[in-house]
C-alpha cells in the first residue's frame, strides 16, 4: 500500500462523509487495513494523522469541528462510534434519512456522552464558545472506565449516565447536566459567565430554574459564592417570566381580574402567607412555585404545606401551579383555575380574611 492507496470504496459507500474521514484502528481493521499500513500513512507527512490514541483522522491538516466532536465519542466509547436516533450525521452533521425499506437499528444507551461547553454549544447557546475555539471537549464516561484525557478530549467521569439528547446525531447531555459540568470541569469562576448560560438556559426554553438549581445541587457547586450569586439572578429570573405567564393566562383566557400580589391576614390574627393571585369573592388562590429543590430547603417545603392546609381549613381553595405547566400548558392552566372559580359557588363560605398588598 502507497501512501496514496485509498480505503475499499465498497465498505466506505455505507458511511456518512465525516465517518469515512474518522475512523478507529478496530473499524481500520474490519476494513482489512493492517496495522503496519496504518502506521505508514501516518508517518510524518503522510496523508491521514492519529488524532487521538486509537483514532485516525483521514486526511493531513486540522481536523474540522465535527471531526473533532466523532473522534473524541470514538476515543471514548467502548465500541467504535456510530450516529444513532434519525439516521448518521451527513455532511456539515445534516441527517441522513435512513432507507424506509431498511430496518433501523434499536437505539442503545450510549456510553459515550459529548458534554460541558461543547454540549451547549451544539444545544444552540449563544453565549458559549463556537465549537473551534474549545481547547478540549469534555465526554461523559462511566465511572469505571480506564480512559486518561487526552489531546482534545476531556474525560468526565460520572456513577450515573445521563439519557442524552441527540444533536445532529451526536449523543449530547442535557441543558442542565451540560451545564453543571461546565461549570465545574470547566471551572468557569466568572460569575458574569455562569449567569448568562443559566439566564440563557431558562429564557431559551432548554430548562425550568428549579431543574437547573437541582442539577446544581448534585454536583456540589452551591458551595461557590459566584455560582450562588448567579443562581440567585437565575430564581429571579425565572419567578419574572412565570408572572408574565399568570398575567397573560388572566388576560388572553378572559379569567376575573384578582388582586395581585397580596398577603391574607385573619382579623387581629397572625400572617397566612403571600400569594401570587387572590380572587376574594371565590375565595381562590394561585400560588406560583419557582423554588428549587434543594435538599437544605426541608423546612421551606414544609412551612408551605402547612400554609396551604391552613387556607384550605379557611376555605380557601388554592391552585398550585409550576412555571413549567405555564409554559407547557397555559389553556389547560386557566381551565384549572375557571373550575375553581365556578365551584365556589358550590362551596360553604370561606372565612373572612384581611387583604394587604404585599
Amino acid at each position: 500500500m502507497t501512501h496514496n492507496t485509498p480505503l475499499s470504496p465498497r465498505p466506505l459507500r455505507r458511511l456518512s462523509d465525516v465517518t469515512r474521514r474518522v475512523l478507529t484502528a478496530a473499524q481500520l481493521r474490519a476494513q482489512g487495513v493492517t496495522a503496519a499500513e496504518t502506521n505508514e500513512q501516518c508517518r510524518p507527512g503522510g496523508p491521514w494523522q492519529q488524532i487521538l490514541p486509537g483514532v485516525f483522522l483521514l486526511h493531513p491538516g486540522p481536523p474540522t469541528s465535527e471531526e473533532r466532536l466523532h473522534a473524541v465519542l470514538s476515543y471514548a466509547a467502548r465500541s467504535p462510534f456510530r450516529e444513532t436516533a434519525a439516521g448518521g450525521a451527513g455532511v456539515a452533521g445534516v441527517p441522513v434519512q435512513p432507507n424506509a425499506d431498511e430496518p433501523r437499528p434499536a437505539p442503545r444507551h450510549p456510553d459515550a456522552v459529548i458534554t460541558g461547553l461543547a454540549a451547549l454549544t451544539l444545544h444552540g447557546f449563544s453565549s458559549t464558545p463556537p465549537l473551534p475555539s474549545l481547547d478540549a471537549i469534555d465526554v461523559l464516561v462511566p465511572r469505571m472506565r480506564r480512559l486518561r484525557t487526552v489531546g482534545c478530549a476531556r474525560i468526565v467521569r460520572t456513577p450515573a449516565m445521563p439519557n442524552p439528547s441527540y444533536v445532529t446525531g451526536l449523543p449530547v447531555a442535557p441543558v442542565p447536566r451540560a451545564l453543571a459540568d461546565a461549570v465545574a470541569v470547566a471551572e468557569l469562576a466568572d460569575a458574569g459567565a455562569v449567569r448568562r448560560l443559566l439566564t440563557e438556559a431558562v429564557r431559551g426554553g432548554h430548562t425550568e430554574p428549579a431543574t437547573l438549581v437541582q442539577e446544581l445541587t448534585e454536583a456540589g457547586l452551591l458551595n461557590r459564592p459566584h455560582v450562588v450569586d448567579a443562581v440567585e439572578s437565575l430564581l429571579a429570573e425565572g419567578r419574572a417570566i412565570a408572572e408574565d405567564h399568570l398575567y397573560r393566562m388572566v388576560r388572553e383566557y378572559a379569567l376575573p381580574d384578582p388582586v395581585w400580589n397580596v398577603d391574607l391576614r385573619l382579623p387581629g390574627g397572625p400572617h397566612l402567607g403571600g400569594l401570587d393571585a387572590y380572587w376574594p369573592e371565590q375565595a381562590v388562590a394561585v400560588e406560583l412555585d419557582t423554588r428549587a429543590p434543594r435538599q437544605e430547603d426541608d423546612a421551606l417545603w414544609s412551612e408551605y404545606a402547612r400554609k396551604r392546609e391552613m387556607l384550605e381549613r379557611l376555605g380557601i381553595t388554592v391552585v398550585h401551579i409550576t412555571p413549567r405547566k405555564l409554559r407547557d400548558s397555559l389553556e389547560q392552566q386557566a381551565a384549572v383555575v375557571r373550575t375553581a372559580l365556578m365551584a365556589s359557588c358550590d362551596r360553604d363560605p370561606a372565612a373572612y380574611v384581611v387583604v394587604l398588598p404585599r
